[in-house]
């Protein structure tokens, strides 16, 4: 097991692929009007491919056109503070190919939000790196207190 120089475990790109796959939800990060902006999206693997749902005319689906992007899913489990980050790097792109276009519709990928919802954007992986915290323990001085119920 390889651990970074803050004692996370460093996840292989296999792992990494793998543990994106276990969630549905994730953020992309892209530059809209020059800023950074963060978008929660539904989204699925297809293979290393990242494959987002959106409306044509969306600010994501302007926004990342042939645009570098970054794409994190994680989990975490606050009780046993444990859980792992995966972050992927790469160039998004809309689908114009109307045979990829069905292709990808017959994929179980569901948007969350309404509205119609039928542009592709995938990003290709490029970079893919993430990280895990196994068995985290908190001192009583970094021990945040927990809200009354």
């Amino acid at each position: 097991m390889q651990l970074d120089s803050s004692g996370l475990q460093v996840l292989s790109r296999e792992e990494c692929l793998r543990l994106m796959s276990s969630t549905p939800i994730g953020r992309i990060v892209f530059t809209d009007r020059a800023l950074p902006a963060v978008q929660p999206v539904a989204f699925l693997l297809d293979g290393e491919r990242i494959v987002i749902r959106t409306g044509i005319g969306s600010k994501l689906a302007a926004a990342t056109r042939q645009a570098v992007v970054a794409f994190e899913v994680d989990e975490f489990d606050p009780e046993l503070r444990t859980g792992w980050s995966v972050t992927a790097v790469g160039h998004a792109r809309a689908v114009t190919d109307p045979g990829e276009m069905s292709r990808l519709a017959s994929l179980p990928l569901t948007p969350w939000a309404p509205g119609s919802k039928d542009h592709y954007i995938v990003v290709e992986a490029e970079r893919i790196s993430g990280r895990r915290i196994i068995g985290g323990h908190a001192s009583a001085a970094t021990t945040l207190p927990r809200p009354e119920s």
